[in-house]
């Protein structure tokens, strides 16, 4: 399928991310699937209703479809009225993560606290993600000693802006370098030569999730 705008793009990366075809789109949005595809595919410019109706057909936000985010921080404006903050359980976190994207790695690094941006995937109830061999984080996240691995934390979440609810989920547990890569499809952004596998085995899943009442 060709792609043919940025509104396109990430029509099609919100529509893939629920699992959903364009049909399924259409009909919750209340179009037909020509025009969908047509938006898909061509540069197009919808009216603000037709925008406000795939956004919430694609559960996202009329200015993440138009790419506002990109250059302006989340979580401006005010919170939701009385909001509620409640735990998740473990089978829930799991279930929200499962799809991979991209989380946050958190280690005590040789400069001190670290946080970095990793894509990874869901395997075998652990988390993967690739770096560099030799590179800082390859270095940072060994003990020297053999056996003996590295605890890390691993972050994710997700926020709909529109709404003011979203949820958020920690991983705690060691960091396992793999000596052969596992049967995973997990491909970092930032690209290069990033040949070492790194799984983080949860010992601890905690979860929270903020809505309103």
């Amino acid at each position: 399928m060709t792609v043919g705008s940025d509104l396109g793009r990430r029509i099609v990366h919100h529509r893939e991310r629920l699992g959903l075809s364009c049909e399924d789109v259409a009909e919750l949005a209340g179009m037909s699937p020509g025009y969908l595809r047509y938006l898909e595919e061509q540069p197009g410019s919808p009216s603000g209703g037709a925008l406000y109706k795939l956004a919430s057909a694609l559960r996202t936000t009329v200015d993440e479809l138009l790419g506002g985010r990109t250059d302006r921080p989340p979580g401006h404006g005010p919170a939701m009225a009385d909001p509620v903050l409640e735990r998740m359980d473990e089978q829930e976190c799991l279930r929200l993560i499962e799809k991979g994207g991209i989380g946050r790695v958190a280690f005590e690094g040789s400069r001190g606290p670290t946080v970095m941006p990793v894509n990874y995937c869901v395997h075998e109830g652990a988390i993967v993600f690739r770096t560099a061999d030799g590179g800082p984080m390859d270095d940072d996240l060994r003990t020297g000693m053999e056996g003996v691995n590295l605890k890390i934390a691993f972050e994710i979440d997700r926020i709909d802006e529109a709404s003011r609810q979203g949820w958020s989920v920690l991983i705690q547990g060691p960091a396992h370098h793999l000596t052969e890569p596992p049967d995973v499809d997990v491909t970092p952004w930032a690209g290069g030569e990033r040949n070492l596998y790194v799984r983080i085995v949860p010992h601890q899943i905690t979860g929270r999730r903020i809505h309103s009442r």
